[in-house]
């Protein structure tokens, strides 16, 4: 802690002022303590997602991609969804967002086990991909004829709207469903025959094909998976926040990113992801906090989160590896 209110010293602000600015306004104020809940939600469907990836030792560095292809196909049933029985059209959206973060997973899975291509590089790459799609989306052929020239899309009707806690922006079916899907990460990881073979396949892959566990088989149901919790938490920014396709960086306030320091910080556990998840999307709220009482800049928030993953993996280094001095022979003659 002393070394992330490094941060906030360098800028000539007192840490511990600054750290009561944003854990104070995230938590002990109604209107903060909201949307720190609504923040929490993607977290929590991201993190679960990538704790299943990280246990199979795949760096799914892409979930941000995998959210925001999942929001393209969303909002293709959204936009088309006039024809449709109202009550199909949360649940088709739904499905249509998982599968598209699903299928844009599952893609560096396929790369990695088929072509040896690095998965930290691809997953990475398909970001940029993703979000340069959802940027032609709306300034091209979905650009919406009732939003006065604006770069998103028109908004979609009704029945694709979330019901959300009256007073707040908690779109509580998506809360829902991130605490369910934890819940069944955490049964999957710990509680099957297919989380075994993940575990092993994370731990000893020379051991687990040996045992003939497939490779392919693991990456992608791993992949699939992530992927696909990653799109869900892009369809409930969607119908519950937005109602509308917009700016990648508009759907996504780092989602995908800071979701992988809440699922190391969980020490790869899902139900852990849940509280985590919660202080890590209070620290979100708080970066909008010292942005208007402080005048710093959102990114000091970048900075203190990239400060405690720094310290996680450094734990993680020390944890897995005795250092030892040894003294030479030439300096004990």
């Amino acid at each position: 802690m002393s070394a992330a209110g490094l941060v906030f010293a360098v800028q000539g602000v007192n840490p511990w002022t600054a750290l009561w600015k944003i854990f104070g306004g995230s938590f002990c104020r109604s209107f903060g303590f909201f949307e720190t809940m609504t923040k929490a939600i993607p977290l929590i469907l991201i993190s679960a997602g990538l704790s299943i990836a990280f246990r199979a030792r795949f760096w799914n560095i892409g979930a941000e991609g995998q959210l925001l292809f999942g929001c393209i196909l969303a909002t293709g049933v959204g936009l088309h969804s006039s024809s449709l029985p109202s009550y199909c059209v949360l649940p088709l959206m739904f499905l249509a967002g998982a599968t598209g973060g699903a299928l844009w997973g599952t893609l560096p899975a396929l790369l990695r086990e088929k072509y040896r291509v690095n998965e930290v590089i691809s997953t990475l790459m398909l970001n940029y991909i993703a979000a340069e799609a959802v940027q032609y989306l709306i300034y091209g052929p979905w650009k919406g004829k009732t939003q006065w020239g604006f770069p998103y899309t028109d908004n979609f009707p009704p029945a694709a709207s979330l019901p959300v806690i009256p007073g707040t922006r908690i779109h509580w079916l998506t809360l829902l469903i991130g605490l369910v899907m934890a819940c069944a990460a955490y049964f999957l990881l710990e509680r099957s025959s297919m989380g075994f073979e993940i575990r092993v396949s994370g731990e000893n892959p020379e051991a687990a094909r040996r045992s003939g566990i497939s490779p392919l088989r693991v990456s992608l149901l791993v992949m699939g998976l992530s992927g696909g919790l990653a799109g869900l938490a892009g369809t409930g920014e969607l119908c519950g926040v937005h109602h509308h396709l917009t700016y990648p960086w508009a759907i996504s306030s780092g989602y995908g990113f800071t979701a992988i320091i809440v699922a190391w910080m969980a020490m790869l556990n899902p139900l852990w992801c849940i509280p985590v998840s919660l202080l890590f999307a209070g620290l979100l709220v708080g970066g909008d906090a010292i942005q208007t009482s402080l005048g710093l800049p959102f990114a000091t928030v970048n900075v203190f989160n990239g400060a405690i993953l720094f310290f996680l993996m450094l734990a993680e280094f020390f944890r897995e590896n005795k250092i030892s001095l040894k003294r030479s022979a030439s300096a004990g003659a």
